[in-house]
């Protein structure tokens, strides 16, 4: 497929908006998944994700597509998840694309993620396609949140696509728009290779599998390559796209999406965000990526000690596959040995304990959640206390810090005052209130998280 005939884009949008939904129809529109096979929220690969009805991974597929042009073009999408816990997943997805779909519901107009996400689209410089979804139901608003789309966003009226993801209405002429206005991929194929890892996964046989974005050059399998973060060599076992399943090819090439096996037995060798590249290649690393904080800390326990190091090898392995997760080893003299894992948030926390029973059979203890304080001691230490076993006799302590956010409340004008109260009962301190619209406004507070 010629570069010019490549588009990468992401859906992103606030939960429940019809992501999922949206790409169940470009998946029947394009003919990708046979009609026996297809089910709802297709690329919700996760039984968690059917019985919670929302999406905790981000998922890659490449999908053909003939336009009005008469062309073919190759479409890689990414369907994102669009709760704030896991916001990670759609940050990594924007730096693999050139192109976002905002979703927004017909009937409940812009929420939180959708403007958090908007401006992430917006800072990974991104050309934003803004979409109004279930123009079908009987409560859509469509008039008013295009009004509203404009006026917070900056877009024109004619500039917003109007579909219906679950009836398909205006869902081919998306795809058009998607063809017309999306950047082709702007890397160089006669350049040594650079790779964005955007994601990783853990196969027994295959050792640990990267999702990869191809930002110059090309790669074939058996190419020998290393990752420049960490220098640990790898070779091409097996190369592919997905469609929606793993699906083997001979090589990817510039602005392409898709995965390699790299036989990498230890799971610390792969680091999300890291650049891949030839082994006697000397190129840049491809920037944009960051270190990512941790909001909630937890304790998890096996509930019988003898599970320690089959615990420790499963959070590993959970590691790779959701890098906004972090742990390291504790002990407790009530629960003996365990792990003090970061979260990005309860639910991320309440998914992650799930998998790990789900997945790698462990039967577990959590201690209740909390958050990471910083301890200025008197002997001139600073000291970061995740555990308030931990915290250090009074007598030596000089100043307690505790991390505070600034919120963005979104919310119709009649819930403010119960609102207001609530944050100032959480010592909550009040900044300032903006009229999105006559009758959505955004709060801001600084509070703490704990």
């Amino acid at each position: 497929m010629e570069q010019s005939q490549i588009r990468n884009f992401c859906i992103i949008a606030h939960v429940d908006h019809g992501k999922s939904t949206l790409a169940d129809r470009f998946l029947e529109i394009t003919n990708s998944v046979p009609s026996r096979s297809m089910m709802n929220q297709y690329l919700d690969q996760m039984d968690l994700e059917r019985e919670r009805g929302i999406t905790i991974k981000a998922q890659a597929v490449r999908l053909n597509y003939d336009s009005v042009d008469k062309k073919p073009y190759q479409l890689n999408i990414i369907d994102t998840p669009g709760h704030v816990d896991f916001s990670n997943e759609v940050f990594r997805s924007l730096r693999a694309c050139d192109g976002a779909l905002l979703l927004v519901d017909a009937s409940q107009g812009i929420q939180a993620q959708t403007l958090a996400n908007f401006y992430s689209a917006l800072e990974a410089d991104l050309t934003i396609i803004p979409v109004i979804n279930k123009i079908d139901l009987p409560s859509a608003r469509v008039d008013e949140v295009s009004e509203e789309i404009q006026q917070t966003f900056g877009f024109k009226s004619n500039e917003i696509q109007l579909v219906s993801a679950k009836t398909g209405e205006g869902v081919k002429e998306l795809l058009d728009a998607v063809v017309e206005l999306i950047p082709p991929p702007s890397g160089d194929k006669n350049k040594p290779l650079r790779a964005l890892v955007f994601d990783s996964t853990f196969d027994s046989y295959k050792g640990a599998i990267i999702y990869v974005r191809i930002v110059d050059g090309e790669l074939q399998k058996s190419d020998s390559t290393r990752f420049l973060s960490t220098n640990k060599q790898a070779d091409t076992l097996d190369i592919g796209f997905f469609q929606p399943t793993m699906t083997q090819a001979s090589g990817l090439t510039t602005g392409e999406v898709g995965y390699v096996a790299t036989g990498l037995k230890s799971i610390r060798d792969v680091t999300v965000g890291d650049t891949l590249s030839f082994v006697d290649s000397q190129v840049d690393p491809i920037p944009g990526y960051q270190e990512l904080k941790s909001m909630v800390y937890a304790g998890l326990y096996p509930s019988d000690g003898e599970s320690y190091q089959q615990l420790r090898d499963a959070l590993e392995k959970l590691q790779l596959n959701d890098a906004a997760f972090s742990f390291q080893p504790e002990s407790s003299v009530a629960l003996g040995f365990g792990f003090r894992c970061g979260f990005l948030g309860l639910l991320h926390m309440d998914v992650v304990q799930e998998r790990l029973e789900r997945e790698f059979n462990m039967n577990l203890i959590t201690t209740s959640p909390n958050v990471s304080y910083k301890v200025d001691l008197r002997s001139g230490d600073r000291i970061n206390v995740e555990n308030p076993s931990d915290m250090p006799n009074s007598g030596d302590i000089e100043t307690i810090w505790e991390p505070y956010i600034r919120a963005e409340i979104i919310t119709p004008a009649e819930y403010i005052g119960t609102i207001m109260k609530l944050c100032i009962s959480r010592r909550g301190t009040y900044e300032s209130t903006t009229y999105l619209t006559q009758s959505k406004v955004q709060l801001h507070f600084f509070m703490p998280l704990g």
